[in-house]
């Protein structure tokens, strides 16, 4: 195989199934939607899933030389409890379950989403708009479909017609019969009688009959609401423009959120808004699918509460290729908590080098570690492939410095050269090299020392377990104590 290098990206486009050699729009700037959470309740770990793959995406692309902006919506109205423009708006229905105003159940959910981003170590994008912030864009984006000739009004809205756009589906694989049959026989979306065709979706929904709504809009066709798919299309034409470079979401969204997305920007504008569209396929929990009523729903917080670390829980999400179900046991959980632990104890046992010899292949050898990350890594993403090559470099170079091979320049382009691929993983490896013991902890052993000149060995046992306690450990060598911190998750 010959290994990509920097600057050669591959990513599987879902609209030509295929993987294609990416090259951004604009030169050396990329510019990514992704569609973000709907700000009903906490996230759960599958969304954090689809969270680290864009993350993943974005640091890939700004290590090999790329000017990244990056927007992800927020959805604080109009996403209904159906695929079918039918049913109680998620917002509306929690702030009623939970006696809020739905303002501040989006405002309280939208803060929770970015503390848990943020202890995973995922970059915030550029920027994130929020549904409620561009009602009057979407007027106007829904004023233009149907001066087209694109949409029709019935009794609870506007609605776009999908017989009237050519290759509908097209995200999908399917023509628009086909799409008409499936959908038909999967009953996933109900028929609404009024509308003309069963992929047809809402524009702009009108307000329920005698039901006050605490978010709804006047519109030149009524009161009421934006379409759950309008949203996207305007923001994402806003931020990025009519075309951009990279579309991301789950596998979820192919069949209908995008493809409405590409449907009413097709009618608007005449192009389809991203050149890739990138999917992350589903975490799945013990081989199943994640729901409360199994009682294997997890959210951040949940994996936290069961003392797995942030790192962790980020490195088992980056571990499975993106495009494949990723299954959540907790025995893949502590692998990769060895996994990580496995980094960290390789990062000390470098930092402690002192030895005053040098390697030209060892040198090499960390070069290569390198260019074979980054080779997996910039053939779509392939995390697993790209790790097994990092550890097998670690294995290598463990052994060396088991026998004594590595010196203190070799350990030091070795550590510079994981700091480099760390850029990708967001791990924050630096914070375990040259770790600064505190006093309290360096005297504490200076006493397990006298006490174990003293043989009194009880003493020096409760003194290692105090130092441990504290987030430290000890190891006895011949040349002496040797101090480190305890990676513990």
């Amino acid at each position: 195989m010959v290994l990509l290098k920097r600057g050669q990206i591959r990513l599987y486009n879902t609209l030509t199934r295929k993987k294609e050699f990416f090259k951004p729009i604009e030169d050396k700037i990329v510019k990514i939607y992704a569609c973000g959470p709907t700000v009903y309740d906490y996230a759960h770990i599958g969304n954090m899933r689809a969270y680290v793959f864009e993350d993943l995406l974005r640091r890939v692309l700004e290590f090999n030389g790329y000017k990244v902006i990056h927007v992800m919506n927020i959805t604080d109205v109009g996403h209904l409890t159906s695929d079918a423009d039918t049913g109680e708006d998620k917002i509306e229905m929690s702030a009623r379950k939970r006696g809020k105003s739905a303002w501040e159940i989006a405002e309280y959910f939208t803060k929770m989403f970015f503390r848990d981003t943020d202890r995973l170590n995922i970059l915030r994008p550029h920027i994130t708009p929020r549904a409620t912030q561009h009602i009057d864009d979407m007027i106007k984006f829904v004023k233009t479909i149907m001066e087209k000739g694109y949409a029709y009004i019935i009794d609870d809205g506007v609605y776009f017609d999908t017989s009237k756009l050519k290759n509908y589906g097209q995200l999908t694989g399917k023509n628009f019969e086909e799409l008409q049959k499936t959908l038909k026989a999967g009953a996933r979306v109900e028929f609404n009688p009024q509308k003309r065709n069963i992929t047809d979706f809402a524009l702009w929904k009108f307000s329920p009959k005698n039901v006050k709504r605490q978010m709804e809009w006047d519109s030149p066709w009524g009161r009421g609401f934006p379409g759950w798919h309008i949203e996207c299309s305007v923001m994402s034409m806003k931020y990025l423009g009519e075309q951009f470079d990279i579309h991301c979401g789950g596998v979820d969204h192919i069949p209908i959120h995008h493809t409405n997305e590409i449907a009413q920007s097709i009618a608007a504008t005449g192009k389809i808004p991203a050149r890739f569209w990138l999917h992350c396929a589903h975490l799945i929990v013990e081989g199943k699918k994640m729901s409360k009523s199994l009682g294997n729903y997890y959210t951040l917080q949940d994996l936290l509460d069961r003392g797995y670390d942030w790192r962790t829980i980020r490195f088992f999400l980056l571990s499975g290729h993106y495009r494949k179900q990723l299954n959540l046991t907790f025995k893949a959980l502590d692998s990769a908590r060895s996994a990580v632990k496995s980094l960290v104890d390789f990062i000390q046992r470098l930092s402690e080098v002192n030895i005053d010899i040098y390697d030209e292949k060892i040198s090499k050898m960390a070069d290569k570690m390198v260019e074979e990350f980054v080779g997996y890594i910039n053939d779509d993403l392939d995390m697993p492939k790209a790790l097994a090559s990092l550890f097998k470099y670690i294995r290598y170079f463990n052994k060396a410095l088991n026998e004594n091979r590595i010196g203190k320049r070799n350990a030091e382009e070795i550590l510079n050269n994981l700091l480099e691929l760390d850029r990708i993983l967001g791990l924050k490896l630096n914070e375990f090299i040259e770790i600064k013991i505190p006093v309290e902890i360096l005297k504490l052993v200076e006493i397990r020392e006298e006490a174990r000149k003293r043989k009194d060995y009880e003493t020096a046992d409760k003194i290692r377990e105090e130092i441990r306690r504290r987030g430290y450990i000890i190891e006895d060598t011949p040349s002496g104590p040797r101090i480190k911190k305890a990676y513990t998750a």
